[in-house]
């Protein structure tokens, strides 16, 4: 992989485009929980619990196969380690559990990583 000026695996994803992603992500996720349980109301506590869920599964197992959840896919985004290599189940998932939390993936350093990124070694690129 081709290293970027900063040292990094490649051109780091914007904000603007993650942000965007990550709506993607949350959307898919509500409309799949009104799929599948059907008996509750959205937006009540149950609806919430199983968006979450479904949030969590999504953005875990597509970066983890495919180093991108859908919205980072729709959006040439991908998610690597700093290295350039792909992230391992165990780190995506506490990345995936950290932006649950939301202020670990508001919280970003001069480079733009969040500190979910910085706590398991990875960053988001754009993607070739």
């Amino acid at each position: 992989m081709v290293e970027a000026a900063s040292g990094y695996p490649g051109e780091p994803g914007g904000l603007g485009r993650r942000m965007v992603a990550l709506c993607l992500d949350w959307l898919v996720s509500i409309l799949v929980s009104v799929v599948l349980v059907r008996g509750a109301s959205y937006g009540s506590a149950e609806s919430s619990l199983w968006t979450l869920v479904v949030f969590v599964v999504e953005v875990t197992l597509l970066t983890w196969l495919t180093t991108a959840s859908f919205g980072q896919r729709l959006l040439g985004l991908s998610v690597v380690r700093v290295d350039g290599t792909r992230l391992g189940l165990g780190r995506v998932l506490l990345r995936t559990l950290l932006i649950c939390l939301v202020i670990p993936a508001v919280v970003m350093d001069s480079d733009g990583r969040g500190l979910h990124d910085r706590a398991v070694g990875s960053m988001v690129i754009r993607a070739r």
